[in-house]
This record gives C-alpha cells, sequence and structure tokens, in this order.
C-alpha cells in the first residue's frame, strides 16, 4: 500500500468554490458495490435509495468561527486557526508564520478594524507545529473568529449558515462534516416519514482534514484524535438495528469513524473520548452499511476510509466517471452514495 495509490489529477475549475442555491440540488453518484454499478441522480432522490428500518447517522457537530487574525509584539501579522478547545480560555491551535514563537510569546487579537481586542499568549507547543494558546477573554472569539473554510477555496462566502449542516448542535469543529451539507428541514422530513431512524452523534472535526499524507505508507501515518460523543440512546439503536437485520448509513467520513470505533468490539456501547481509528483498506466494517460521502481531496485520509469501504479500484473508476461528468469536488461539491 503506496500513498501514492491515492492520488489522482483534477481540473481546478471542478473544485467547487460556492454552494449551490438549495442543498439538497446537488449532484449524486450512486455506486453499488455488489455489482459495480453507477447512476447519476440529484441528491434530493437520494429518498428513493432509503427504506423504512433503515438508521441514518449524523454528525451534529457545529464548525466554530475558529480563524482569527492577530499582530505580534514586533508588528508582525499572525493568523490562528483553533483547533480544540483544551480548558477555559485555552485552546491547541495552528499559528501562521508562528515558527518562533515560545512560551511566553504574546499575540493581540484584532477586530475587523485593526485593533486589539484579546491577548492570546503561548503556553505551550505540540508535534506538528501546533501552538497551547491562553486566551485573556475567549467570550469575544466568537465574534472576533471567521468560518474557516478549506485553502482551496477562495471566494468569500456571504451567509456563514452554509457551511454548517442545518442540523448541527454541538459546537467544536474546526471544519464542516460536509456530506451533511446537502439535506435540508424539508428532506430530513420526508425521510423520516419514510420509517427511517435519524441518529446524532458528535466529532468535532481536527487538524487532519487539513493535512494530506505525506508518508509513502499511509500505515505510517499518524492520524490526529478528535473528541466524540456517543449517548446510550444512539448505542443501543444501532446495536438494535444490526441484530434485527436493518442498515445503518452513515452520513459522512466522521460518523463513520466514530461508530466504527464504538463498534470494533462487536457491540456498540456509549461513549465519550478521542477517536483515533485510522481506517485504510482491510479494515473491517462492524457497524456501516452504507455511506453518504463528498468526493475527497487525494492523497487524504478521507479518500483512504472510502476506499476501505467500497474498494480502491471501483472508488477510482467513480472518482474517474465524476471527472469525466464535470461533478463539483470537494466541500462544497457534489456527493456519493455508496451501496
Amino acid at each position: 500500500m503506496k500513498t501514492s495509490d491515492y492520488d489522482y489529477l483534477l481540473p481546478p475549475e471542478m473544485i467547487a468554490q460556492t454552494p449551490l442555491e438549495h442543498r439538497d440540488h446537488s449532484r449524486l453518484l450512486v455506486l453499488n458495490r455488489q455489482n459495480g454499478t453507477m447512476e447519476h441522480r440529484h441528491f434530493l432522490d437520494i429518498v428513493d435509495y432509503l427504506k423504512a428500518g433503515d438508521v441514518l447517522v449524523f454528525n451534529n457537530s457545529r464548525v466554530i468561527p475558529a480563524r482569527l487574525y492577530g499582530r505580534r509584539s514586533t508588528g508582525g501579522k499572525v493568523e490562528i486557526l483553533l483547533l480544540h478547545r483544551v480548558d477555559e480560555g485555552i485552546w491547541e491551535a495552528l499559528v501562521g508564520r508562528g515558527g518562533n514563537l515560545h512560551a511566553g510569546s504574546k499575540i493581540d487579537i484584532i477586530n475587523s478594524s485593526g485593533a486589539a481586542e484579546v491577548v492570546a499568549e503561548v503556553i505551550g507547543e505540540k508535534p506538528g507545529g501546533i501552538k497551547i494558546l491562553r486566551f485573556s477573554d475567549e467570550n469575544v472569539l466568537v465574534k472576533l473568529g471567521k468560518m474557516p473554510l478549506p485553502p482551496y477555496i477562495h471566494e468569500a462566502l456571504g451567509d456563514p449558515e452554509r457551511y454548517q449542516t442545518v442540523y448541527s448542535k454541538i459546537i467544536g469543529s474546526a471544519a464542516a462534516p460536509t456530506a451533511g451539507l446537502h439535506f435540508t428541514p424539508q428532506l430530513l422530513e420526508k425521510i423520516g416519514g419514510k420509517g427511517v431512524c435519524s441518529l446524532f452523534v458528535t466529532l468535532h472535526i481536527g487538524l487532519d482534514t487539513f493535512s494530506p499524507v505525506r508518508e509513502a505508507d499511509p500505515q505510517k501515518h499518524a492520524i490526529h484524535k478528535e473528541y466524540g460523543i456517543v449517548d446510550e440512546e444512539v448505542a443501543q439503536e444501532v446495536t438494535q438495528a444490526k441484530r434485527e437485520g436493518r442498515r445503518v448509513i452513515c452520513v459522512g467520513t466522521t460518523s463513520t469513524r466514530i461508530i466504527e470505533h464504538i463498534a470494533q468490539n462487536g457491540s456498540c456501547e456509549p461513549f465519550s473520548g478521542w477517536v483515533d481509528l485510522f481506517i485504510l483498506p482491510g479494515h473491517r466494517f462492524r457497524a456501516a452499511d452504507a455511506l453518504i460521502t463528498n468526493f475527497h481531496l487525494p492523497r487524504s485520509t478521507l479518500l483512504m476510509l472510502v476506499s476501505a469501504f467500497a474498494g480502491k479500484d471501483l472508488v477510482d473508476k467513480a472518482y474517474q466517471e465524476a471527472i469525466r461528468e464535470r461533478y463539483r469536488f470537494y466541500s462544497f461539491g457534489d456527493a456519493m452514495l455508496i451501496l
């Protein structure tokens, strides 16, 4: 297995820069693992592939306005990406141009007018360039922060809520669980009316979404931990569905990771803690029976997870088909349903 096996060429114009006006009007590539067939539909047609008794598992994590702008004592500009809240006022973060910032260094966090409102002090460091910051007042970070759109999106987002799922609830992610961006309240209501059970887990998306696998052998890649929560009701519902032979359909790779994490011992138990499950081809899926996902970056852990679920050769064919058919890729792009 080589990381280079998960590379592919994508015309830059196929990277979706803005969301569609209607969330559920995205295109949907339906991929059947059993016979290798592909269908081209629209996302609102997903109801046609669901049946009574199915269980949909959503990630209800909400993106924090994690991008902050600051100024060092020397006057140099600094960009901060909040990753994880450690304690009151204390955050793990990536700091642009922060290589020589060490314990004791201070950064003035500025507003849109350039005035300093909060002070961030570096109180520690972690591998991968992560800084531990203590803010003098974290209550104003929501006001000062900007939505942390991925670096491949170059156009401004008019409505920040379009980078949130309509069911987002628990604040804590540095990126959106993008497979869920296609759902609308009306579509969720229609799905529920068909007898499908919707369950919600929480997995706060962190650094690894932004980090391609750099090791030549992906098995040597150290995936970053992400904090997750699965309550007792969800664990029981998933366990019961598996016992009764009903399908568990994960909405996104994040939902897949946490559900597979709690299912590794054969049955699902309530959980709260850190998830570091790296799903590569060869993984035995114990919970997920189907997957709703977007089209992912080359060399990413997300593409590797999808390849583990559907088979690398079939995923390669699906991606080439999507490119030929001019699908929109990545966060604001189109979706794939893998059955």
